[in-house]
């Protein structure tokens, strides 16, 4: 069992969240905190489940050293609530599902990743699918920018759980 789980949220599971899983699972990994942060990733929608990430977030991603191929995309389930601690979301859409589904007492466990990288240009992870190559390296960015935050913050709360 984990000190602290996060689970990072887009639609379908094949661009965005997949890519902030691979990259904070390397942070972690760097940190030497993975016996300690439990990292996963989900859709809100359940049009790819089973599916490896998209090729194009595999490439990008695999050009800077974050290797996604091992993933699947499943769907947000109503347990995820109760089982992370932060449930990230990509953009407001997502976040607002999100919202919705969440049992009261775990609503504010419910976040956009992008309140982690303050000075972003977006508050929002913008969805590259039918963009370009250089959406997907923007969303690469984006979501390494974030993961440090993100980072500092998970070593926060590890710090005061003990």
């Amino acid at each position: 069992m984990s000190d602290f789980s996060i689970l990072f949220v887009c639609m379908g599971n094949i661009c965005r969240s997949p890519t902030a899983e691979g990259v904070f699972r390397a942070k972690v990994r760097d940190a030497g905190l993975e016996k300690r942060v439990h990292i996963d990733s989900a859709g809100t929608h359940a049009f790819h489940v089973g599916s490896a990430p998209d090729r194009r977030s595999q490439r990008y991603a695999l050009q800077r050293g974050y290797d996604l191929s091992g993933l699947r995309a499943r769907a947000v389930e109503e347990a995820d609530f109760s089982r992370f601690d932060l449930l990230l979301a990509m953009d407001w859409d997502n976040l607002a599902l999100l919202e919705q589904q969440a049992p009261p007492q775990f609503a504010s466990r419910c976040r956009l990743f992008l309140s982690f990288a303050p000075q972003a240009p977006v508050a929002a992870v913008p969805d590259p699918y039918y963009g370009t190559e250089r959406d997907f390296e923007r969303v690469l960015d984006l979501v390494e920018e974030a993961s440090t935050g993100l980072l500092a913050f998970v070593e926060k709360q590890l710090a005061l759980r003990g």
